[in-house]
C-alpha cells in the first residue's frame, strides 16, 4: 500500500507541477524566496539532509537526491534537468548483486551565487565554490574553486562507419 501511495502522490504532484518531497526525508530546509518550475524532486533516505539557501531557483525537471548532505548556497540558479546525487552504488563484490551492496556517500556543497546549466550532473564529493558557472551538459565530480567557469568538451569527433 505504501508504494502505491507514494507513486500516486508522485503522479499527482507531477500532474499539478508542484514540488515533490520524498516523505521519508525529515531533514529538508528551504530558504526564503525559493522558486521552481515543473517537476522538482527532493529525495533523501532517513539519514539524508538537504539544505537550500535563500533566493534559489530550479528550472524544469530537476532532482536533488541525498543519503548524506547536500547544501546549496543563496542566490543559485539551476537550468533544466539538473541532477544532484551525493551517493553511489557499491559494486566491488562480484558474488553479490549490485543492488544489495548498499551505497557510499559524500557531501555536496554548492556555494552562493552559482549558475548550474541545463543537463548538469553533480556527483558525490563535489564542492563548487561561490559565484561559479557550470556549463550545460557538464558532469561534476570534484572541487571547483570560487569564481570558476566549467565547460564540457563540446568538440565532436566525426568518423565514418566502417
Amino acid at each position: 500500500m505504501k508504494n502505491y501511495l507514494s507513486r500516486t502522490i508522485r503522479y499527482i504532484s507531477h500532474s499539478l507541477n508542484i514540488l515533490f518531497i520524498n516523505m521519508i526525508c525529515k531533514n529538508i530546509t528551504i530558504g526564503n524566496h525559493f522558486r521552481y518550475r515543473k517537476r522538482l524532486e527532493l529525495n533523501c533516505d532517513s539519514e539524508g539532509k538537504i539544505e537550500i539557501g535563500d533566493n534559489v531557483f530550479f528550472n524544469n525537471d530537476c532532482s536533488v537526491n541525498s543519503h548524506n548532505i547536500i547544501r546549496i548556497g543563496d542566490n543559485c540558479i539551476f537550468g533544466e534537468n539538473v541532477k544532484i546525487y551525493d551517493h553511489n552504488h557499491r559494486f566491488a563484490l562480484k558474488d553479490k548483486l549490485i543492488r544489495d551492496q548498499g551505497y557510499s556517500s559524500k557531501k555536496i556543497l554548492i556555494g552562493e551565487d552559482c549558475w548550474i546549466g541545463s543537463n548538469v550532473i553533480i556527483l558525490a564529493g563535489s564542492i563548487i565554490g561561490k559565484h561559479c558557472v557550470i556549463g550545460a551538459g557538464s558532469i561534476i565530480s570534484s572541487n571547483i574553486p570560487d569564481y570558476s567557469i566549467v565547460r564540457s568538451n563540446r568538440n565532436n569527433t566525426i568518423e565514418p562507419i566502417r
